[in-house]
């Protein structure tokens, strides 16, 4: 027999947790589970694909950051679907739909922290804490999400950790003349992809000066920033205050990232905090070499001199360092790339991922059978 498992995410938009959770919802075995989504939000581009498979996608249509009437809409919704096991997604969908869970009786809650969220407040932990004793588990895909939470007062012993996973790679089909054009660069330059959401957690603003800091230093290379959000404009207005587009470039929200990454001659991160970055992920399987700020999210993927290169946080100079080394020793540059895709293919796949959730239901049902 089945077992009936929602999963409830507040939205389907380009976000990391939003594509790990359709990956996982997509390949669960359908003769051992009947998965719902739940989206607590809006929808989002990312729920065609659910459509496409079958898999059935209620949107809740919650308005406001307390609207008691989506709460209530989502606990009808549970009582009627009667899932086995509810497994809530970032902290909307964890407050909401746990507690929503709870109250309609499903037998089974967990939880899921995606990221290091420094933006919550001491009341958004005290949520976090009350509802870590309602859950059966709390799923995270990083020791370091792990070890924050701890350090906020849940367990460490609550997580179940389940790293993130990537789908096989397909070899790009376009020549590095027809990416660079693409993205308006003279193919003759060196190439460097930054992939992300322009927002202050990313901190573009340090990758541009790391840009014009190598730029003014080789005269050959061209930062590509590609992504959308809401620092688009000041960004833009920072890049030309401080460098010029030929050193930094922006090409907007793109589909065709895995087709850009093998022609890339390294792959920048500098945000402030993470969970697990599925655009190193994808950048590391493309045998790209990582340059990554050294934070618990990035320092789960990158190991430093061996699978990427780790620079502190806000060191722009150093970006620029260890790229100009990068890109004047091909060899190790490679060597790293290599070492990045062995890495992934091994531990950061989508089987896996699948894997070790649906490992977690059935243990999770068969507890509650005892």
């Amino acid at each position: 027999m089945t077992k009936r498992v929602v999963l409830l995410i507040p939205t389907m938009d380009r976000g990391g947790a939003e594509k790990q959770l359709c990956l996982l919802a997509e390949n669960l075995p359908r003769d051992r589970f009947d998965v719902h989504v739940i989206l607590l939000t809006r929808d989002g581009p990312r729920s065609q694909k659910l459509h496409d498979t079958g898999i059935p996608v209620t949107v809740i249509g919650k308005r406001f950051k307390a609207d008691p009437s989506a709460f209530f809409r989502l606990r009808r919704e549970l009582k009627r679907l009667q899932p086995e096991i509810v497994h809530t997604w970032l902290f909307a969908a964890n407050s909401f739909g746990r507690a929503a869970a709870r109250m309609a009786r499903v037998p089974r809650i967990i939880g899921s922290e995606r990221c290091v969220d420094p933006w919550k407040t001491a009341a958004h932990f005290m949520i976090d804490r009350q509802l870590a004793k309602i859950s059966e588990t709390i799923t995270t895909n990083s020791t370091g999400v792990r070890d924050f939470y701890a350090a906020h007062g849940i367990a460490a012993k609550r997580f179940t950790l389940i790293p993130n996973g990537i789908e096989t790679a397909l070899p790009s089909l376009r020549s590095r003349d027809e990416v660079c054009d693409s993205l308006g660069v003279d193919p003759q330059r060196k190439l460097i992809l930054a992939v992300g959401r322009l927002w202050p957690q990313k901190r573009y603003r340090d990758l541009i000066w790391s840009a014009e800091l190598l730029g003014t230093l080789r005269e050959d290379t061209t930062l590509v920033i590609v992504g959308d959000g809401p620092q688009r404009g000041e960004l833009l207005r920072h890049r030309d205050a401080v460098t010029i587009p030929t050193h930094v470039r922006f090409c907007g929200q793109r589909d065709d990232v895995p087709a850009l990454l093998p022609h890339a001659d390294a792959f920048w991160i500098g945000s402030e905090y993470e969970g697990q970055s599925n655009s190193v992920i994808e950048a590391m399987q493309a045998g790209v070499p990582v340059i990554a700020s050294d934070i618990p999210g990035n320092r789960d993927l990158v190991i430093d001199q061996e699978t990427g290169r780790l620079v502190e946080l806000g060191d722009t100079a150093d970006f620029a360092r260890q790229t100009n080394e990068l890109l004047d020793d091909p060899t190790t540059a490679q060597a790293l790339g290599t070492n990045a895709r062995s890495r992934i293919a091994s531990e950061f796949s989508v089987a896996a991922m699948v894997q070790r959730h649906a490992a977690l239901y059935e243990q999770t049902a068969a507890g509650k059978q005892a």
